[in-house]
């Protein structure tokens, strides 16, 4: 077997970007610029710029993994999800991807993840593509020119989507990997033009880092009131994270990912990862006015000759995604920051159509579906996706970027609870009426009156149910949303249907628990098997 050479990383590095042709901290403006002389992206009409991810329109969870050594061998919850890579292997693509960069024009962004000064991470973001140096500016947080005199990367994120792993060679699944060094602290991310591997990749450094500094680092996106109180809203791809939080009468703090510290949330990130399939100025005004110059199309169909975006057109993908820095949203919160939550939100996109769209959770509720994070998993979030949504449990509501054991998290969670006394619930952005296929999916303008209603303390005082299929709290009445939709049974046309399908989920709820070790409480929690 030939002997791998020893790789100095913080040589290659530095030998790297001491080229002429390295590119760094460039403006919006030159990497619009850069991005359409090089053919690598279109202008639109509402001058966001449109770049293709090719066959990869989506995260590609098969093809991550850690590098498993001192560092990692005995914090990480190794699988399926978090799988290991050797070390050797690691140097050896390093050193691939570094010979296949020098032969590149390069672009560069310092940046920060975290708006809170005390917990943020100094990053350096590597690129082939302008178009993609530019979505990692926009969203991570940006360094003023002060800052940006005396900043220093820990972390340094290596994007080559042109280069193409061999299985054979390199150890991975496919001709993609994205792979997490933490001793070295060195991101790799090869073989896909997706951009949003390139934040989640930082994602999960934050989700393993933070912990040991006592943060609980969250898949949720905030907003705060006129009051000054801060809301979190958890959930996956698709289930309204970032839709639910633009809300024109609160204070957006951030879309995706958070910290909550022993002062408060702050958002890991300086913009905004909008999904864009069907978007319309009606619906959804704070991301259709934020698409504008300096914002990132992805995979969005233009007129070929007015190039206006076609948001209903999902021939490419239905993730058809926008990047935006925060403050395009008029309410945005700079810096992302704000005080402890007093109420927390679960979404989940049910498929089957038998959660109901709102309910109070209890605490020993709240630990039960943080744990169980149930959603349906939507077309084109992920590489390999049919076109039929799927039921999906993903531990605390974003399992593909947590590296740590889900006990670590959500011990987490219910410390902070129990510290600040939030209210949870459970909304179902999903489908009413019957299943995918049969029902419709939840009306937007009711799901955000319910929200509005439940954070600021208008649904407090309602009268409730308790739903018997799933043991939820259910609001007899609402502002602004009609009484018969509360209740999900209510919607079903065929009762004996309805109570079939909620039996059968409420058994898969049962099976995945069984996956946890959890006290008794939290188990008798959820629903039972019928």
């Amino acid at each position: 077997m030939a002997t791998i050479p020893a790789v100095d990383h913080a040589k290659d590095l530095t030998s790297l970007l001491n080229r002429p042709n390295v590119h760094r901290n460039l403006s919006p403006a030159l990497l619009v610029e850069h991005s359409i002389r090089r053919k690598e992206a279109r202008m639109a009409s509402n001058g966001a710029i449109v770049g293709e991810t090719g066959k990869r329109t989506g995260r590609s969870p098969k093809d991550k993994y850690i590098v498993k050594d001192a560092a990692t061998a005995g914090k990480v919850n190794w699988g399926s999800i978090n799988q290991p890579f050797e070390t050797e292997k690691f140097d050896a693509l390093y050193a691939r991807v570094i010979d296949h960069l020098r032969a590149k024009d390069l672009y560069v962004q310092q940046l920060f993840a975290g708006a809170n000064e005390r917990y943020r991470l100094p990053i350096q973001v590597l690129n082939e593509y302008a178009w993609h140096n530019l979505f990692v500016r926009q969203l991570f947080v940006r360094p003023s020119d002060e800052e940006l005199k005396s900043h220093k990367p820990e972390w340094t994120v290596l994007c080559a989507p042109e280069f193409q792993c061999d299985p054979q060679r390199d150890g991975t699944h496919s001709d993609a990997a994205i792979v997490t060094d933490f001793s070295r602290k060195i991101v790799l991310i090869c073989g896909t033009k997706y951009a949003g591997e390139q934040k989640k990749s930082i994602f999960g450094v934050m989700n393993f880092v933070l912990p040991q500094r006592d943060v609980f680092p969250m898949h949720c996106s905030a907003n705060t009131g006129q009051d000054g109180v801060t809301a979190l809203f958890f959930g996956l791809s698709g289930t309204g994270k970032t839709t639910l939080s633009a809300d024109p009468t609160r204070g957006l703090i951030g879309d995706d990912e958070h910290g909550w510290s022993a002062a408060g949330i702050f958002n890991f990130e300086g913009g905004c990862y909008a999904k864009c399939i069907r978007l319309s100025q009606e619906n959804e005004p704070q991301i259709w006015g934020a698409i504008r110059f300096g914002s990132v199309l992805e995979n969005v169909t233009l007129d070929p000759e007015t190039r206006i975006p076609d948001y209903n057109d999902q021939s490419k993908t239905e993730n058809t995604r926008c990047a935006y820095p925060v403050e395009y949203i008029d309410n945005a919160v700079i810096p992302g920051v704000g005080g402890h939550p007093k109420n927390v939100v679960f979404l989940t996109a049910d498929a089957f159509g038998v959660l109901p769209p709102i309910s109070k959770l209890t605490p020993d509720q709240a630990m039960y579906h943080f744990l169980s994070g149930y959603t349906a998993k939507l077309a084109g979030t992920e590489a390999g996706m049919g076109s039929e949504p799927q039921p999906n449990f993903s531990t605390c509501f974003g399992s593909p970027f947590m590296p740590l054991p889900p006990k670590v998290y959500a011990e987490m969670l219910g410390k902070r609870l129990g510290q600040h006394g939030a209210q949870c619930w459970l909304v179902n952005t999903g489908w009413t009426g019957g299943p995918f296929g049969v029902g419709h999916r939840m009306k937007l303008s009711y799901t955000r009156a319910m929200v509005r209603a439940a954070v600021d303390g208008r649904l407090a005082n309602a009268h409730y149910e308790v739903d018997p299929a799933f043991g939820f709290s259910i609001p007899k009445s609402c502002p602004d949303v009609p009484d018969e939709v509360l209740n999900p049974r209510n919607t079903w046309k065929d009762k004996a249907a309805y109570d079939k399908q909620a039996a059968d989920l409420a058994a898969k709820f049962a099976e995945n628990i069984k996956k946890f070790d959890v006290p008794d409480n939290i188990r008798n929690a959820g629903p039972k098997k019928r």
